[in-house]
């Protein structure tokens, strides 16, 4: 089954949903702020996303600029990070079966079916 990983208050989130609504498609909503991933299963994410930590953080984020911005941190620590400050993951992030795609533009989410 789909999953997205959504936090309701995004536009681009809400757009992932609704996408995934308009092709008919079954998924499962993952409120991520909610039920904030393990490191572990962040980890597994980013490999199937076939990304690096650092593009899966959302830069702009007041606490990355405050706290993590211009650090030389590491894969692990990145991921730690967006664990303890679930706000910094990019969104939304659609999952099928063993593929996956952060949805932005939301077109990009039809790459996975």
């Amino acid at each position: 089954m789909i999953k997205i990983y959504h936090n309701n208050r995004c536009s681009k989130s809400r757009l992932g949903v609704q996408f995934l609504e308009d092709a008919g498609k079954d998924f499962e909503i993952v409120k991520y702020l909610e039920n904030v991933p393990t490191e572990a299963e962040l980890t597994e994410i980013i490999k199937l996303l076939g990304i690096t930590p650092i593009e899966l953080v959302r830069k702009n984020e007041a606490v990355w600029k405050s706290d993590y911005k211009g650090k030389d941190l590491s894969d692990s620590q990145i991921i730690k990070a967006m664990v303890e400050n679930p706000k910094l993951i990019e969104r939304p992030i659609v999952i099928n079966g063993d593929k996956g795609v952060v949805g932005r533009p939301t077109e990009k989410i039809a790459e996975i079916f």
